[in-house]
């Protein structure tokens, strides 16, 4: 598996893929039938490093371990950090390994805004996957709505920025990023006013 070569992060392709495959498997309802047993979904797209073919969760077997851990006083994160791994195994990178360049993402790549945007929305989808299992119905209704309202204010915020430079780009994003850090990645510091981010490129 990789890492064994003295790799200490993950490629973005990599990344990528691991982003848009949890996503996949935690987005489609828990108790649906079974789908045809594909080793991929139509919906990833192709990768271009060697996959191992080991045994990978079916979309309702997510998300009902996920619910099953609840109900059993567990930790739902722990649930999702094995689908994490489970998603690794089948990229045929090691588990322990991937999951230590989650923890890095936000540094090594914090200069590539599509990448951090990708990640952000992976966090995001983990603790969506996690409210689903722990919220009640009305509960849960009301923060998809509150977490609709936010990405279409992520996705305004993201018009506005390319209207800079790239430089500026990276500056505004480097300033996000460290507002998350101190919100400890509270998703309603995600967003940033256009005043917001002429006041840092002026700066």
């Amino acid at each position: 598996m990789a890492a064994a070569g003295g790799e200490t992060m993950m490629t973005r392709e990599q990344l990528l893929h691991l982003f848009s495959r949890f996503s996949f498997v935690t987005s489609l309802p828990g108790r649906s039938p079974s789908p045809p047993r594909f080793r991929f979904a139509p919906h990833p797209p192709p990768i271009r490093f060697p996959l191992i073919f080991v045994p990978c969760p079916r979309v309702p077997e997510v998300k009902q371990r996920i619910a099953d851990a609840v109900r059993d006083k567990q930790e739902a994160v722990a649930v999702t950090t094995e689908i994490q791994e489970e998603i690794l195994r089948e990229m045929g990178v090691d588990p322990s390994f991937g999951i230590g360049c989650l923890g890095k993402v936000n540094v090594v790549y914090k200069n590539d805004k599509d990448l951090m945007i990708k990640f952000y929305q992976f966090v995001a989808k983990e603790e969506m996957a996690i409210d689903e299992a722990e919220l009640e119905p009305r509960e849960l209704a009301e923060k998809l709505h509150a977490q609709q309202i936010m990405q279409e204010k992520q996705l305004n915020m993201l018009v506005e920025m390319r209207k800079y430079s790239r430089e500026s780009q990276s500056v505004i994003l480097g300033t996000l990023h460290k507002e998350l850090e101190e919100a400890n990645f509270d998703i309603n510091a995600s967003i940033l006013s256009p005043e917001q981010m002429q006041e840092i490129v002026q700066k």
